[in-house]
């Protein structure tokens, strides 16, 4: 079983991605939808036990925010994977500019996620990490780092 931890700035086409790409294997938990911490573990815990893939749809921009998910995997046997959605800031500015307004991120927000920014590496614990840029026909491109 494989969790995926999604790893990107808001407005960097996590949600869109799982949409498009994971939503027919892949369960999502995102603090968006769930609103705490509690929460997501249990649902996270719940995952882990029955064996369901899911993804972490959070911006998890540190190394230590992203610990809770290789930890729990390892706790349950599991594997963890990193997708990394690398984004410049111009193209994430225009991302959430589009976002409805009750969605967008204050542009300060947006900044300061941006200079917080770790990207994922495999010491952390990942069994793998791909970066995931948005591609010329909106769509993604993805590549190991």
């Amino acid at each position: 079983m494989r969790l995926l931890v999604f790893c990107g700035v808001q407005a960097s086409g996590k949600s869109t991605f799982w949409r498009e790409q994971l939503a027919d294997t892949h369960l999502r938990l995102g603090l968006d939808m769930l609103r705490t911490r509690r929460r997501e573990r249990a649902l996270m815990e719940a995952c882990l036990r029955a064996g369901a893939p899911f993804v972490s749809d959070n911006t998890n921009i540190t190394r230590d925010a992203r610990r809770r998910y290789i930890e729990a995997a390892r706790e349950f046997g599991a594997t963890a994977g990193a997708l990394f959605f690398d984004i410049p800031v111009a193209e994430a500015q225009r991302r959430n500019a589009r976002r409805a307004p009750e969605k967008r991120v204050p542009p300060a927000a947006l900044r300061a996620a941006f200079n917080r920014l770790e990207p994922p590496v495999v010491g952390e614990g990942f069994e793998f990490v791909l970066i995931v840029r948005p591609s010329a026909s909106h769509r993604f491109a993805l590549s190991l780092a």
